[in-house]
């Protein structure tokens, strides 16, 4: 089939024209041929059996009956007229009724004339009636395109009051079908439909909306699920391998002194396998003279952070500057205080920058970066200033990274003629099958196992009414010289009530936790920055036993002796921030605990998020479990979701069929990397054609 005719402007098939052709624009994105190819039925109707009237059950069953209208009258009502048609087959009387549209009803149908109809039946007065029922006369019937199992497709409110009914989207299909003669070109090579036995695209496409069986239904939605995850992966990572070839980066060819003398001398504690291949992973890249781009997931405390540093001692063994970005200035002094502790013997420069940081000093930062003398910069939004000038940046870190966007991150890139390596590090596992598919285009390394003697943190589900046991324990942890975290929910719509809330629950602590005995820390979105710095500096000096917060205290804050992480209403928190939260504590060698309050009343996504954290501490396992509660846009975010705007495959339940496809695509590029071998010409017209389109891939930079 011509491939243009898929682009035909919807508006020219027939059945349609101008006035439907606007609202299936406006509602459900069908602009040409081609949309409404790929707009597939969200279910099914089994119309394999025919029930006579005297058959019917009293309940509200979809059933197919033929039979003729042998009269028709209209009946007054409170509100307005109703029509009633009486229906008869050889076994009895129905009564078939229209609240809308009477008039083109009354005008059409035809008496004593056989029809199949369609719908639901209700029991009133001793009879069965039908509201609405589809209908189709016995001589069209037999001759339309028909299958057993009738497709529904999804619909809208103003669909359904334009008149485009399911009816009519499904005979649209069919004319489409008809016009095309079903033939259409396949995107997928021989060899592959041969090795994965999947169905020719011709076959798929009817299929998929006209089946023949369950088994040809479920083989056509596999074949077309394959064929679109697929083309993602394709496209993911072609992106990837251009990238590599064409913008080079620093050969960081020597591992020097810098390195060998940390390893050997200065390493605090041994490295887990997991961070020994993420470095040979980085090493690799940084010595390929392409430029890295690498995304390093690792769940709270499996140390990420020493991976990071010793990334940048290779770009100092080979005469470069290194930065260090993180998203708050708490977590950007933590981050500077770890490693000038790790450093400091090492004769290595490094600078903090924020925006708390003197004019004095960032004259002094200014220049030492400029000339070469400053090695290491870590901070803030800061480092992307204009002002912020390097001698030769080499490495760039980048510390959670979904609290940056794109063009932030782009900033960086400039801060050399060639762009610096880029390392984007992120605490917030990322299902495996949605960094596929968002971060397919980044070579990807996780941590997957948390350093020797962690204990992991005891996670229990406590409601209000044990609270006076939680107040004991908090009680005896105390007296062992333990700190504690007293989280409250934060609401954006709701700053007002976020405050009150923590303001309620600061009061009951200070009252049945009161001063002299104890000190409480207090931490909110609403204080000023250095009130926000001096109450976190206290709780990690110990000044104070507890520390009353909202989520800001989420990311980053490293206090060894905190030991309980109390999370109070844990039921209005997502699971990837409960893990967050959790991995407050555990960071130093007592067991840690976490405990989750609630009310009585839990919905059951709640209780799902809460059984979760209960029984498992693995990051990944949690963020399956999210992506599965909560679907892939609300996970990433608006500004990532687009992506995942799929015609028929399911990022979640799919994710088998992920993997598979970008296994083979992942094999056709090694075997052909520029498409040019002649049984992968379909695939190189397939891949153009997308890439002109740039319809769901246009996010990814």
């Amino acid at each position: 089939m011509n491939p243009s005719l898929l682009q035909t402007p919807i508006d020219y098939l027939k059945g349609i024209g101008p006035n439907r052709a606007e609202i299936l624009r406006k509602e459900i994105g069908v602009h040409t041929y081609g949309d409404l190819l790929n707009f597939f039925p969200n279910r099914y109707l089994d119309k394999t059996r025919f029930y006579k009237i005297a058959q019917l059950e009293k309940n509200t069953s979809e059933v197919q009956i033929v039979g003729k209208i042998v009269h028709l009258r209209t009946v007054e009502q409170k509100k307005g007229k109703r029509l009633v048609a009486d229906f008869v087959d050889d076994t009895g009387k129905m009564e078939l009724v229209w609240f809308r549209g009477q008039k083109w009803i009354r005008e059409n149908l035809k008496l004593n004339t056989p029809y199949v109809i369609f719908g639901k039946t209700s029991w009133f007065n001793g009879l069965f009636s039908m509201p609405h029922p589809e209908m189709e006369l016995v001589e069209e019937y037999k001759k339309n395109l028909r299958t057993a199992m009738q497709p529904v497709y999804p619909s809208t409110e103003r669909l359904g009051k334009a008149g485009v009914t399911n009816r009519v989207i499904s005979r649209c299909v069919q004319q489409l079908f008809l016009e095309s003669g079903n033939k259409f070109v396949d995107p997928l090579p021989e060899n592959l439909l041969e090795e994965l036995h999947l169905l020719p695209k011709a076959e798929a496409l009817f299929n998929a909306h006209f089946p023949r069986s369950q088994e040809l239904l479920a083989k056509a939605q596999f074949r077309l699920k394959f064929e679109e995850l697929f083309y993602i992966q394709l496209q993911l990572l072609i992106k990837n391998m251009i990238r590599k070839q064409k913008i080079r980066g620093f050969p960081f060819e020597e591992v020097g002194s810098h390195f060998t003398e940390f390893y050997e001398n200065h390493l605090p504690f041994e490295l887990t396998n997991a961070q020994k291949r993420v470095i040979k992973e980085i090493r690799q890249d940084l010595g390929s003279g392409a430029q890295m781009n690498r995304l390093l997931q690792g769940d709270v405390g499996s140390g990420k952070t020493i991976v990071a540093l010793m990334s940048i001692l290779l770009a100092l063994d080979n005469g470069f500057q290194a930065c260090l970005m993180a998203p708050t200035e708490i977590l950007s002094i933590q981050h500077f205080n770890g490693i000038l502790d790790l450093v400091t013997d090492l004769g290595i420069k490094v600078r903090l920058l924020t925006g708390s940081t003197k004019t004095s000093e960032r004259r002094e930062i200014h220049e030492a970066l400029e000339n070469g003398e400053l090695h290491l910069l870590i901070g803030t939004h800061a480092l992307l200033e204009e002002k912020v000038k390097f001698h030769n940046l080499g490495l760039a870190i980048i510390d959670e990274q979904h609290r940056f966007g794109v063009a932030q991150r782009a900033r960086l890139w400039k801060k050399n003629h060639l762009p610096p390596h880029v390392l984007v590090m992120t605490a917030t596992p990322i299902p495996r099958t949605l960094a596929m598919s968002l971060y397919g285009d980044l070579d990807i390394s996780v941590i997957d196992e948390l350093p020797p003697g962690r204990k992991e943190i005891k996670t229990v589900h406590r409601y209000d009414s044990n609270r006076l046991k939680v107040f004991a324990f908090i009680r005896d942890e105390i007296r062992k010289g333990r700190q504690i975290y007293i989280v409250y929910p934060l609401i954006q719509e709701s700053e007002t009530m976020d405050y009150k809330d923590l303001m309620d629950g600061y009061e009951s602590i200070a009252r049945e936790f009161s001063m002299p005995e104890f000190q409480i820390s207090i931490l909110h979105g609403q204080m000023k920055p250095a009130d926000k710095d001096y109450e976190m500096d206290r709780f990690v000096k110990g000044e104070t036993q507890i520390m009353v917060a909202t989520t800001v205290i989420e990311v980053g804050v490293n206090v060894p002796n905190a030991s309980v992480m109390i999370i109070e209403s844990a039921e209005r928190f997502g699971l990837s921030q409960l893990h967050q939260l959790r991995g407050r504590v555990g960071r130093g060698a007592e067991q840690s605990f976490c405990i989750l309050m609630t009310g009585h009343k839990l919905s059951n996504d709640s209780k799902t998020r809460l059984e979760t954290m209960v029984r498992t501490a693995d990051g990944f396992e949690i963020a399956e479990v999210d992506l599965k509660l909560r679907g892939p846009g609300d996970l990433m975010g608006t500004q990532q979701s687009g992506v995942l705007n799929l015609k028929i495959a399911d990022i979640v339940k799919d994710n088998d069929i992920l993997k598979s496809a970008r296994h083979y695509a992942l094999q056709l590029l090694k075997e052909d990397p520029k498409l040019e071998l002649e049984k992968n010409k379909v695939v190189k017209y397939t891949y153009s054609q997308l890439v002109k389109e740039k319809n769901i891939w246009n996010y990814i930079s």
